[in-house]
């Protein structure tokens, strides 16, 4: 995994400022603060909604542009010879499309793909820069848009994805109110956003929250669910409305509710001996599913290896050469599916008008037929899959009734050109729209006719659809109930269900599925739900970072900078050092003596949490109670609490040298004292330094820390989410010997663990809260290492593991 992957700051970080705030909520407050979530979730929906009607408008107006044109073309240019020219337009056309896609592409390189990686790695933890900006949603929206209409394999339901959790991280930021757990509930949003994309995509409300508690999230809660739920039903409602409206001219119809539809899978109306499915069909579901898997797994082993020879022989170069790259596929391929058009297209008869597909408007399956190069009353088999929109394709796949069954040359050469440029993964990620043209063909094929039974074919097209798709993506119960809301068939949940697991299986037995390995391929160091049982072998002391980098309660502004300029860690444990002769510090140098006496305040006894509650119970009832606080007033004098206090604080081994906070480690000191003990009181993060330098919040030496600038909650959060630069500062305006009290604004409650912790409680408290820093403190309170998301990655782990065994 990359060292340059930064982790996300999901924990709360309770210092005054946030504190400040909490004071002033009450129960009113907190009601309306929910009720602006609620609407935000229902206007991200909405929104998500509009942009899949918007890609799916103008995706058909381009598409039905090109084909209507070439089509023309090629209608005259069969009887008078000219078809290269009807070629050449259908490349005019492609090509100038994926060029415009590369070029958005080339504007923000991180719109490339699906984005379903990069959507899971931001939700895990992990800060991937641009992943969830205006400007990635544009050239993703955009860039899609252009891809699909000229002609590359690559639907526009992966996009929806990325771009739904755009929307989601994006829209609620324009309201002022969110300032609590702001990040947290960004997350969230951004949950909802991906989930609502599937909606929209599929028509699949369910099979979207499914998908972002399965295979999106990685920290899931109760509310979140219904919240996730309505976010993607408003998606699915918006979309459905519009598109209903638009296409059948019946607004309120609510017939088209997703951009993807398989249509209604049922025999045809008479048909008595006519099942969708039968109990007999179970077995053969499994070896599809098994099929399915060992595909999947190939199809992900193939891609892994163009993907890394890409990765080392194309992106090194200049960006040129990716537009070239894609323009050359285009070419192919257009030249490809032209060619297998005209040469290996079968003529075959037209089928009695079906409403079992609905395609646009009031269309049915003869309307959307090619008879290129065929005679009246028949059709082009090759050219209806090759020039129709890729949802069309699928119908007529799952729908005409066997009439593509069995496969000729022409349809497994369809497969054949369909699988490249699907795995070769140039401009968007390959998902269920491409998946789902490689398959039916082949596991209709496979129907075992001589069975006696008469069954829908069809079924065998979906359940070979689902059972490759499955083999690549692994997913289980999301993928289950988004196909069957795609095909509104209740019936086939347990084929569906059995046939994914069965290729989740085998394929998990040979690889992992397409996401993991592209966020893999990328570095990212992602947590999965929990560790390997071997690794309890471990302790927070064997995978820990003991080399700290830290800052005192009152520091040097110079010492600041400096340490800020010369790291890059984006936390600082704040600590103070334990020596022998502190009363006679505190009489010197007013930096040290600040540090010191916060020391002592922040120590809590259980004597003086005694006398606290004492003087705060005077006027108690119980008499017990003021009996035990008389007794603590009685038996213990004054100046007893600061002996104690002292004897706390003594060292335990040899003095090491006076240091002052703003001296950097020397090369001649030895091991006891550049690894000295410092007691921990708190994390501050880098973006909350820089802030304090940037407002000038400090004192003179000469002054009292208390007349230091204080700040809000609103003005430390202000450059949310794009905190300044430490190398942005300018160090005119600062004076270094100016002191900044940083115990306001640092984190005094983080999380710890004993160095004796194993390593699964590690995981599980980092993974399940949200942690980025988690400081490993002994039993008197000395920090001895802080533990990040990359100490828990299975590669460090490890390879841990192995100097463990080396050890014993």
């Amino acid at each position: 995994p990359r060292k340059d992957y930064e982790s996300l700051d999901y924990d709360r970080c309770i210092n005054e400022p946030y504190v400040d705030v909490l004071e002033g909520i009450d129960n009113k407050k907190a009601k309306k603060y929910e009720a602006v979530k609620w609407m935000l979730v229902f206007a991200i929906g909405v929104s998500i909604g509009m942009v899949g009607l918007f890609v799916d408008f103008f995706v058909r107006l381009f598409t039905q542009l090109k084909f209507n044109l070439v089509g023309r073309s090629v209608e005259e240019c069969s009887e008078r010879g000219c078809l290269a020219l009807s070629l050449l337009e259908l490349l005019a056309f492609n090509m100038a499309f994926v060029f415009i896609a590369s070029m958005f592409v080339l504007i923000e390189p991180i719109a490339v793909g699906s984005g379903i990686p990069e959507i899971k790695s931001y939700l895990n933890g992990v800060k991937i820069p641009g992943i969830v900006r205006l400007r990635t949603f544009l050239c993703k929206a955009l860039g899609v848009l252009f891809a699909v209409a000229g002609g590359l394999f690559v639907g526009k339901e992966g996009p929806m994805i990325h771009s739904g959790a755009i929307v989601g991280a994006g829209l609620p930021q324009v309201h002022q109110s969110l300032l609590l757990c702001r990040r947290r509930d960004k997350r969230d949003f951004v949950s909802a956003g991906a989930a609502a994309g599937v909606a929209a995509a599929f028509g699949a409300p369910i099979g979207g929250t499914l998908f972002s508690l399965e295979e999106g999230s990685s920290f899931w809660n109760q509310a979140l669910t219904w919240k996730v739920l309505f976010c993607s039903m408003s998606a699915t409602f918006t979309l459905n409305f519009f598109r209903s409206g638009i296409n059948y001219s019946k607004w309120g119809s609510f017939q088209l509710p997703g951009l993807l539809n398989f249509g209604e899978f049922r025999c045809l109306n008479g048909d008595k001996s006519c099942h969708l499915w039968t109990a007999v069909d179970l077995a053969f579901f499994v070896i599809m599913g098994v099929v399915g898997g060992l595909l999947g797994a190939l199809f992900n082993c193939m891609n892994k290896r163009l993907a890394k020879y890409r990765m080392k022989n194309v992106h090194p170069k200049a960006k040129f050469i990716r537009v070239l790259e894609s323009l050359l596929i285009s070419l192919v391929t257009t030249v490809v599916i032209f060619v297998a058009s005209m040469t290996l297209g079968e003529c075959r008869d037209l089928l009695p008008s079906t409403k079992n597909l609905q395609v646009s408007g009031n269309e049915d399956v003869n309307s959307t037929v090619k008879q290129f190069f065929c005679p009246n009353k028949t059709y082009n088999d090759m050219a209806t899959l090759f020039f129709n929109p890729q949802e069309v394709a699928i119908n007529q796949l799952f729908h005409q009734d066997g009439d593509f069954f069995p496969p000729s040359s022409a349809q497994l050469y369809f497969l054949a050109c369909r699988q490249f440029p699907t795995m070769h993964h140039s401009l968007c990620c390959p998902d269920l729209t491409c998946f789902a043209l490689i398959l039916p063909t082949l596991s209709s094929s496979l129907y075992p006719r001589n069975i006696g039974m008469n069954i829908y074919s069809g079924t065998f097209a979906l359940i070979g659809a689902a059972a490759f798709l499955g083999g690549v993506v692994r997913m289980t119960i999301s993928l289950t109930v988004i196909l069957i809301e795609s095909t509104n068939e209740i019936t086939y949940g347990l084929p569906i269900m059995i046939t994914l697991m069965v290729a989740k299986w085998t394929g998990d037995f040979f690889n992992k599925g397409i996401y993991d390995i592209h966020i893999k391929l990328k570095g990212v160091p992602l947590l999965e739900w929990e560790t390997e049982a071997e690794m309890d072998k471990l302790t927070a002391s064997d995978i820990m970072e003991p080399n700290l980098t830290y800052v005192y309660p009152h520091t040097r502004i110079q010492s600041l900078v400096s340490i800020l300029r010369t790291t890059v860690y984006h936390a600082f444990p704040v600590v103070t050092e334990n020596r022998d002769n502190e009363k006679e510090f505190m009489k010197g140098n007013i930096l040290i003596s600040n540090n010191i006496r916060f020391k002592k305040s922040s120590v809590l006894t259980r004597a003086g949490e005694q006398r606290r509650r004492c003087h705060s119970m005077k006027s108690y009832p119980s008499s017990e109670l003021r009996n035990v606080c008389d007794e603590q007033e009685v038996s213990q004098p004054v100046g007893d609490s600061q002996d104690i206090l002292e004897q706390m604080l003594e060292r335990r081994h040899t003095p090491y040298p006076s240091l002052y906070p703003m001296e950097s480690p020397s090369e001649d000191w030895t091991m006891e004292e550049r690894f000295r003990p410092l007691t921990f009181h708190g994390l501050i993060l880098r973006s909350q330094l820089v802030t304090l330098l940037i407002r000038g919040v400090c004192y003179a030496e000469n002054q009292s820390s208390a007349a230091q600038p204080r700040l809000s909650y609103s003005e430390m959060t202000e450059d949310y989410p794009r905190y300044p630069d430490i190398h942005d500062l300018d160090l005119t305006l600062l004076n270094p010997r100016m002191i900044v009290d940083v115990t306001p604004y640092m984190n005094p409650s983080p999380y710890t663990v004993s160095p004796n912790t194993h390593v699964s409680q590690v995981f599980n408290l980092f993974r399940t809260m949200g942690i980025r820093h988690l400081p490993v403190v002994n039993a008197v309170g000395e920090i001895v290492g802080i533990i990040t998301r990359h100490n828990l990655t299975h590669e460090f782990l490890m390879a841990k593991l192995r100097q463990h065994y080396i050890t014993i």
